[in-house]
């Protein structure tokens, strides 16, 4: 923990920002009962890449799109969606055959991964059809991190537009173009006979959102094109590079990796494909997941803000305006709850579940958020790196290559910014 003690105060060029490691306050900010903290508001190249849609949206909107997501990606949606994920990796896995005993970076393997899985289940795309998104997003990341730390003057980044926010503007013109001839062949399929619905997809659902139902309730197509930006970008690059550690720690730790193997041999064999039954059986799959959302978050902060009027929290007054940003890593690293040995990975912390491991600290463990805006996509990326790693598991044994050098950033997500580079070991059976 900071010197400066678990709240603090530090300054983002002229914008104050609160520093909250507090459990209690954290649990008050994120379940905000009293509609205190909304989202804070995101950078011109940070709103490019996911709109005004899940992640951001606020009030009526907010609850229209969650209600959407909800029943996209719960219960039987998710079951049907496992034959997906189980193809996308079986053509992941099936180029792998060309680097048995060499180096592979499995890095820039799960982000085509992840990018098939979220294009064929969320989309009813392929990941051809994804490219030009995904890579239109991918420039749009890159203008983020470049202009991350620059701060702009209000009045003047609005006369003169640098080369980069003229560049901002195209992007994201060019993908919404990309979203809507999407969206317009779901609403030509249907009206031409070729489909007896929108289909049961996000997608789908969206579309069918936008032209059925109460007019009242009706979304438009920006509010679609939002939320596509949104689960395209959240939908791969979260599980993406948590697929990645996963990897990294079993390829360190491999005790962990072989009682992991042990398990996947033992519930699905060596050729058998995983079952939505099986995946629920996954225990010590489900604590090394676990264990590595612990020591690599996805997403490092959660910012709230302010905004209404001003606010106590616990004993501060806050005032409008200010912003609330919680460290992830830094409540997922605190020796006050999980000991000594907080930075060493220990799968067997969550032996007994999360809700065990947290007894001391219920705020204490937050790599999908808290409260009423957790991420909707929770139960999603649990299936979707469960269904990788016991295919891999089940043909390959791993280990680091000698030139890997540990060098985690952050950029929209925590990532290695070297890549993964491993030695696949094929394994008999």
């Amino acid at each position: 923990m900071s010197e400066t003690g678990r709240s603090f105060l530090q300054w983002y060029g002229n914008e104050a920002q609160l520093i909250i490691t507090d459990p209690e306050m954290i649990k008050e900010v994120l379940n905000d009962k009293q509609k205190s903290y909304p989202k804070a508001k995101l950078g011109s190249h940070l709103l490019r890449i996911f709109g005004n849609g899940l992640v951001t949206s606020e009030g009526q909107r907010w609850a229209k799109s969650r209600k959407i997501a909800n029943f996209a990606f719960h219960g039987d949606s998710l079951k049907n969606m496992i034959p997906t994920m189980i193809e996308c990796g079986e053509k992941m896995i099936e180029g792998w055959k060309n680097y048995e005993g060499k180096e592979l970076d499995v890095f820039k393997e799960f982000k085509v991964y992840t990018l098939d899985v979220i294009s064929h289940t969320a989309f009813g795309s392929s990941y051809q059809q994804g490219k030009n998104i995904f890579q239109m997003l991918q420039q749009l990341t890159d203008l983020s991190i470049r202009n991350g730390y620059k701060i702009k003057l209000p009045i003047i980044s609005k006369i003169l537009k640098s080369k980069d926010d003229i560049e901002g503007e195209r992007l994201e013109k060019r993908m919404k173009e990309c979203f809507m001839e999407i969206i317009r062949g779901r609403e030509e399929k249907l009206k031409n006979g070729e489909a007896e619905g929108y289909g049961n997809d996000f997608l789908g659902m969206l579309v069918k959102a936008k032209n059925e139902g109460e007019e009242s309730e009706r979304i438009s197509e920006d509010v679609i094109v939002d939320e596509c930006k949104t689960f395209y970008f959240a939908g791969h690059e979260t599980t993406n590079v948590l697929i990645t550690w996963i990897l990294f720690l079993l390829s360190i730790h491999k005790e962990w990796q072989q009682k992991a193997r042990n398990e996947v041999l033992r519930i699905f064999g060596h050729h058998n494909n995983p079952t939505s039954e099986g995946l629920s059986r996954l225990k010590t799959m489900t604590m090394i997941i676990h264990e590595t959302l612990r020591l690599y978050p996805p997403a490092m902060t959660v910012s709230r803000q302010v905004v209404e009027k001003e606010v106590r929290l616990g004993s501060l007054l806050l005032p409008t305006t200010l912003q609330l940003t919680i460290p992830t890593i830094a409540v997922h690293h605190d020796k006050a709850f999980w000991g000594e040995d907080v930075h060493e990975f220990k799968p067997e912390r969550f032996s007994d579940g999360v809700s065990k491991a947290m007894e001391r600290n219920s705020a204490g463990y937050l790599p999908f958020g808290l409260g009423p805006r957790n991420c909707v996509g929770m139960n999603f990326a649990m299936n979707e790196a469960k269904i990788a790693m016991s295919m891999i598991l089940q043909k390959y044994s791993f280990t680091l290559s000698p030139g890997y050098a540990h060098m985690p950033i952050q950029l929209l997500t925590t990532c290695p910014q070297q890549g993964l580079h491993l030695i696949l070991h094929s394994i008999s059976n």
